[in-house]
């Protein structure tokens, strides 16, 4: 009998040119098969992802899906995983879950997390996660653009033209600031994000906190659309993937700022 299982992953996005496999890079898709392969004693077992994370993003709770062709109890595959997985890709969980799961169909909406930091920390680890960039001199107004995003729109100003040929209307749900003494934290929810949408996003933030593009400019970037705008792409290591959802939570909520107790439980 072929069990369906899901996996949720964390990992390093530094040490990886992404999620998807590829045939001269190092990718987590790629370990991951690699070393379900090892386990199953060479049997390829296509690993299926809920994002295809871009080079150098990380991941907090990455979901996956795969079918094991061989009995191996669920309780002792993540440590069977473990041991033959670098430091920086670890399994966090793995449990059995229907056929007809699927990470990215079954997925309600994801949770991206941008970290920045105003500048370089003297430990070198503690700078792995966030990107670095100066202080803002228009906090209030950078607070405001953030907190005007919600909605249902078309987002293909904030990805690049390859991209925008297929669908680029998505809702973002909720955005949060969360101000540091050393940096900030920006959190995104939303029913799914186009590549670079994350990043470009922030890039563009950045730019109304900084002075440099006007409120109306971005405004202009929601209202006309128009793929691979000239706009910045933050750095790839201050964006992690949190969470992907798989049934209601109030962070998916309409209205966007809707509040209450997360929801953990899963689609089934």
């Amino acid at each position: 009998m072929i069990d369906r299982t899901k996996l949720t992953v964390a990992y390093l996005g530094g040490g990886f040119s992404g999620w998807q496999k590829q045939d001269n890079a190092r990718t987590v898709q790629g370990d991951l098969e690699a070393c379900l392969a090892k386990l199953t004693r060479g049997d390829r077992i296509p690993v299926v992802g809920a994002g295809r994370t871009d080079s150098g993003v990380h991941a907090t709770a990455q979901v996956a899906h795969f079918d094991l062709p061989v009995a191996i109890p669920v309780d002792v595959l993540p440590r069977m995983l473990n041991e033959r997985l670098a430091c920086d890709l670890k399994v966090r969980s793995a449990v059995r879950a229907p056929r007809n799961f699927h990470a990215i169909a079954s997925a309600r909406g994801k949770h991206y997390a941008y970290r920045i930091v105003w500048r370089e920390p003297e430990l070198p680890w503690l700078g792995i996660r966030s990107a670095v960039f100066g202080e803002l001199s228009e906090p209030e107004t950078f607070e405001r653009v953030c907190r005007s995003l919600p909605g249902r729109r078309d987002w293909a100003s904030f990805t690049v033209p390859e991209v925008a040929r297929r669908k680029t209307v998505r809702t973002i749900y909720r955005t949060d600031v969360l101000w540091r003494r050393s940096g900030l934290e920006l959190h995104f929810f939303g029913e799914g994000f186009l590549r670079y949408q994350v990043r470009r996003m922030v890039g563009a933030l950045l730019e109304v906190g900084r002075g440099r593009m006007a409120v109306a400019d971005f405004n202009d970037l929601l209202d006309s659309p128009t793929p691979g705008a000239p706009i910045p792409t933050a750095p790839a290591r201050g964006l992690c993937l949190e969470r992907v959802y798989y049934r209601a939570s109030a962070r998916l909520a309409s209205p966007p700022h809707s509040t209450g107790s997360e929801d953990s439980s899963s689609l089934w």
